[in-house]
């Protein structure tokens, strides 16, 4: 593939390993980092011998690619800037604050003829992606992913922060409409929700129950999927996957393990070399806009779903 000239928006928590991934990335260059607080450009810059741009306008005229991981907030205004400027976008989960603005960037993409790419990095898990190729049509889906308090994210709900990966995933996994959403959530250690858990049932059957809490105890990661003949447990921090058959041999139903192999890589490496490779190559990526909007108008239904829930607690006599 021909090389990639790349800059990296937003350097804090998680732009610093977009940085840092992709300035040792085979196709892509590294042209430079921006951030709203100059000092933190300078500091990444020099961790990775790399030059600060100090503006959208330099970032347009040297770089054909960005990556926007700065506040959700700013992610439609940031990303419609390089996407009207004919670069290409991946823009970090979710794709943007609102429906609106999520339709907007996609209609701007399309515009544009440039790849519009969502920062779904659970997704290019290679256990995530074990598990999409083992199980066909699963009836039951359970996902938990707790997390351990920091002071990252917090412009956003837990439900944005952290379940819209699950969402993503299970709308793949199950590649049907959602027929209905049932779900509840309590802020604990902030004004927004910090534990929600929600029930999805999709159109053919399917059942997923997805929690997400970023006030545990402890960090986990895990995924059980249920299909008529097999099933599969995901654990995503260790990027393993134990799977078992049903078999039914002269009339004996047996269960037996099914081995899968898994090659562990970073799913950030993975995730930039797709986008990497959507420029230079002219594909689709694993998560487009499109997808990235979806999994947003999901994560509304969930927190319409929440708000309902709560509605109903408060109107029930005491």
């Amino acid at each position: 593939m021909r090389e990639v000239r790349l800059a990296v928006v937003g350097v804090g928590h998680l732009g610093r390993h977009h940085a840092r991934v992709a300035s040792s990335l085979a196709g892509l260059k590294v042209v430079g980092v921006h951030d709203h607080h100059p000092g933190r450009a300078q500091e990444i810059a020099r961790e990775f011998s790399l030059q600060v741009l100090s503006s959208f306008e330099q970032i347009a005229g040297e770089a054909e690619a960005v990556v926007v991981a700065t506040p959700t907030v700013t992610h439609a205004e940031i990303a419609g800037f390089f996407l009207d400027r004919g670069l290409h976008v991946l823009v970090e989960k979710p794709i943007a604050a609102s429906l609106a603005e999520a339709e907007d960037l996609v209609h701007r993409a399309r515009r544009a003829g440039r790849v519009l790419m969502v920062g779904h990095v659970e997704r290019y898990n290679p256990a995530i992606e074990a598990a999409l190729t083992l199980v066909a049509a699963p009836r039951f889906i359970e996902i938990h992913r707790l997390g351990v308090f920091t002071a990252r994210s917090l412009d956003v709900d837990v439900v944005l922060d952290l379940m819209i990966h699950d969402l993503q995933i299970v709308s793949t996994l199950v590649g049907r409409p959602v027929r209905e959403v049932r779900a509840a959530g309590v802020p604990v250690l902030t004004s927004k929700l910090d534990i929600a858990n929600a029930r999805l049932a999709f159109e053919g059957g399917c059942v997923a129950n997805v929690t997400a809490s970023r006030v545990s105890a402890e960090k986990v990661r895990k995924c059980r999927v249920f299909a008529p003949s097999i099933y599969a447990s995901v654990d995503m921090q260790a990027q393993s996957v134990s799977a078992f058959r049903l078999l039914s041999e002269n009339g004996r139903p047996e269960i037996v393990p099914v081995p899968v192999a898994i090659s562990r890589e970073e799913p950030l490496s993975r995730e930039l070399a797709d986008f990497c490779r959507a420029i230079a190559e002219g594909t689709r990526p694993l998560v487009s806009g499109e997808e990235g909007r979806d999994a947003l108008a999901l994560a509304e239904r969930v927190l319409e779903a929440v708000e309902t829930h709560r509605a109903t607690l408060e109107e029930a006599p005491v």
